[in-house]
């Protein structure tokens, strides 16, 4: 979302200090997330549907499942047939197309078995016309009229809860910490994070310590306060926004990922962990907008740079069923059967996941990019730690490429089954081919 440096940040920077972000649990600096929604996921659309599909999340490697809000929607001006999950009628229940409470804690309950964390979606700035807590009109932000409004003008379907009162700060906190201690959670991904004051969450994120010590929490936002105290991690909306300038507009020279990535440091404390993503529920999914090639270059990227890279589901059979406005208010199911058709995406997930996995470099090893003699089209850079390093170049254009590259050695070993030859200072791509190299020193 919008990016919203806080005034201490900025004065930190003038005087030359810079603040560090708070340390995540390992589990989560190791991570690989998977959005679940829930309505989609399965034939049955339902947690059970969920639950049968651990054993293959499991195989795919990923290890902390997010899903989508569980609450019940709200009916009073709700979008399209089945109104947005985003719209949440009551925070302390469940909706009941998903299951019942039971069903929900056996599936936490089986995915911590097979090694999973979970988190859900928190819905906290807002909630729907016909939600409970109208009960309470003090809880809500008013107009000048004494009307209840909509936190921004075309959400019309959602009335903005007001944090200026003290005792909606302290219900909401009640909630938070009801799912954790009720559901054994491992914490939440929260909407529109930035659009509620980060003292409320700093201190709500206290309390969930005190019941969990060892929870995640993820700001659906891009703001350096956040992931000072309250947050571990952030989207990294800009350099997504930009990856879709040089991908699909092709209004971006590819070198400008970088600029994006160097701000994105320059300006977060020190340590800042960023979500990284291609593909979710609020876009066009990325096989769309990409093309099949480009989808997997641009999921290359996503999942070596450094931060936690996020899959959202169908991605990894090259699903095309859309998912964002108005597909969000519909019952659009994943349509699995076409990975028998794109075969590419479950062979480059079952590669690039465990290789992730495997090595710490690629995790939380340093990041150093590399020059080359195309940086309109071509990006280069070295993922390095543990004694060992990773060198990935990613073509992000549809024209094949050929040339130098700045890096040191010749006893590169590659990670990828590529065809086009040559040696990693000689560097061959063919149109959106992604080439990973590694090497022990």
């Amino acid at each position: 979302m919008v990016n919203r440096l806080g005034l201490a940040w900025l004065l930190a920077g003038a005087l030359g200090a810079q603040p560090v972000a708070r340390h995540s649990p390992e589990w989560l600096r190791d991570g690989v997330i998977y959005e679940v929604n829930t309505r989609t996921f399965s034939a049955a659309g339902n947690f059970r549907g969920v639950t049968e599909q651990l054993p293959r999340l499991k195989e795919l490697g990923v290890n902390i499942l997010w899903l989508m809000p569980v609450h019940p929607v709200g009916r009073e001006r709700s979008k399209g047939t089945l109104g947005s999950p985003y719209a949440v009628r009551d925070y302390f229940a469940i909706n009941p197309d998903y299951g019942t409470a039971e069903d929900l804690r056996r599936l936490v309950t089986e995915a911590h078995r097979g090694g999973f964390k979970v988190i859900i979606d928190i819905v906290a700035n807002h909630t729907a016309w016909d939600s409970v807590m109208m009960k309470t009109p003090a809880f809500y932000k008013h107009d000048a009229a004494g009307k209840i409004i909509s936190p921004v003008p075309d959400w019309a379907d959602v009335a903005g809860l007001d944090y200026g009162n003290p005792e909606l700060r302290t219900y909401m906190t009640r909630m938070l910490v009801y799912w954790i201690r009720e559901f054994d959670l491992d914490g939440f991904r929260c909407d529109v994070a930035g659009m509620v004051p980060t003292d409320f969450w700093e201190h709500a994120r206290a309390e969930l310590e005190k019941v969990k010590p060892a929870i995640m929490m993820l700001a659906e936002w891009h703001s350096p306060d956040l992931v000072a105290k309250a947050f571990d991690l952030d989207y990294s909306w800009p350099l997504h926004s930009k990856m879709t300038d040089v991908f699909e507009n092709g209004t971006a020279p590819a070198a400008d990922l970088r600029k994006e990535w160097d701000e994105e440091r320059r300006v977060y404390p020190k340590g800042a962990l960023h979500l990284r993503f291609s593909d979710n529920h609020d876009e066009k999914r990325a096989i769309a907008r990409f093309g099949e090639r480009g989808a997997l270059a641009a999921s290359a990227l996503m999942f070596t740079l450094d931060g936690v890279p996020m899959l959202y589901n169908g991605m990894e059979v090259g699903d095309t069923t859309e998912s964002g406005a108005p597909a969000l208010f519909e019952r659009l199911p994943v349509f699995w059967q076409i990975g028998e058709r794109r075969p590419e995406f479950a062979e480059f997930y079952r590669m690039l996941i465990p290789l992730r996995r495997a090595h710490a470099a690629l995790r939380q090893g340093e990041t150093e990019w590399l020059g080359n003699s195309d940086p309109d089209r071509v990006v280069t850079y070295v993922r390095r730690g543990g004694g060992e390093e990773f060198l990935v170049a990613i073509n992000c254009s549809n024209r094949g490429y050929g040339g130098r590259l700045q890096v040191a050695g010749s006893d590169w070993k590659e990670e990828t089954h590529s065809k086009s030859g040559g040696s990693v200072a000689e560097l061959q791509l063919a149109a959106w081919e992604f080439r990973i190299f590694h090497r022990v020193y």
